[in-house]
């Protein structure tokens, strides 16, 4: 953990001797690597045609067979139906996706992909990844490690959230 990091958990220690800090290393190492992915891409971003939630968005939409609704979409991303629908709605003004009505509940619309909006994808997505490997890159034969830990954290993480809503 950073020296600054350090000196803030050592300081709740200090005012709270009965606090339990420890989450927040586990935590702080989340925040310093999803700004690190961040920083990566953002010369991609910088004019590009898209943001980064909506490439997070047209992602799964580029390659399905299936017609998928915003609340699948959302759920399957974890994001709110509101932001979806909201960030669907700019990504259709632009002409990078189509919405057609769902004719088994006509309040779901499927979301589907124009050419413009999978030429635009096609385009960014693959120069994102092309960063994050770069990023990557030195974990060398510990990537296997590093990956079965985050997803242990991400299962437990998802299984202890869910289990707390349904109670």
């Amino acid at each position: 953990m950073p020296p600054f990091r350090s000196r803030v958990r050592e300081l709740w220690r200090e005012r709270n001797p009965g606090l339990d800090t420890s989450p927040m290393e586990v935590v702080a190492q989340i925040k310093r690597i999803t700004a690190l992915l961040e920083l990566a891409v953002e010369p991609l971003y910088d004019g590009a045609a898209l943001t980064t939630a909506e490439v997070e968005l047209l992602v799964p939409l580029r390659h399905t067979d299936e017609p998928v609704t915003a609340g699948r979409l959302a759920s399957q991303l974890g994001m709110s139906r509101a932001g979806v629908s909201k960030a669907l709605a700019k990504l259709e003004k632009r002409g990078l996706i189509t919405r057609s009505v769902n004719p088994a509940d006509r309040r779901a619309a499927f979301v589907g992909m124009t050419k413009a909006g999978r030429d635009t994808i096609d385009d960014l997505f693959p120069r994102e990844l092309e960063a994050h490997g770069q990023l990557l890159a030195g974990l060398g034969r510990n990537r296997a490690k590093v990956l079965d830990a985050l997803t242990l954290l991400g299962d437990t993480m998802e299984s202890h959230l869910y289990n707390e809503n349904s109670k």
